[in-house]
């Protein structure tokens, strides 16, 4: 079993002081540590799900090869006025400010079964919005991965009762 924490470095006082950003990029970089990741991370998955939903931005590269893992599609969320189709939006409260959040409105077919993957769990603000996404799609949220959670901020709680998968927790 890969060591995730040992390839994740701490940037503090990043996006303002007092926040200590996790950084991912080392795991990233590592290949093998990469691959594992994402095994690690869909394991669970394997035929429970029809769309992986990568949120702005590292959500994009965990969910892109997500998708490839389970051999399904990818659909983004993006901040507003990046996309180009008509869309739905929803706002949320992160631990250091507010933000929006926006999906084309066809990402998601009715029905279908989504895994939303984000690198980073806090206080769940960002994948509360994404869930409403997916809802306002016409899709269920079958599950939300991340590779990491702080647990002390209680996002898992608030994500209740979707089931939460975490590969790395800081408490």
């Amino acid at each position: 079993m890969t060591d995730f924490k040992r390839l994740i470095r701490d940037i503090p006082d990043f996006p303002k002081p007092g926040i200590v950003f996790k950084d991912i990029t080392p795991l990233l970089a590592d290949g093998a540590a990469f691959r594992a990741m994402i095994d690690a991370l869909v394991a669970p998955y394997r035929g429970r799900v029809d769309t992986v939903l990568g949120i702005e931005s590292r959500g994009f590269i965990i969910g892109a090869a997500a998708a490839l893992a389970l051999g399904t599609g990818i659909a983004i969320v993006r901040k507003p006025g990046k996309l180009p189709y008509r869309t739905h939006r929803a706002s949320y409260e992160l631990e250091y400010g507010t933000d929006t959040l926006e999906i084309h409105h066809d990402a998601i077919t009715g029905g279908n079964r989504v895994l939303l993957i984000d690198d980073l769990l806090a206080t769940g603000g960002t994948a509360t919005a994404a869930i409403q996404l997916v809802q306002q799609c016409g899709g269920k949220v079958a599950a939300c991965a991340f590779v990491i959670e702080l647990g002390f901020l209680g996002g898992r709680t608030r994500l209740a009762p979707h089931e939460v998968h975490a590969l790395v927790r800081y408490d």
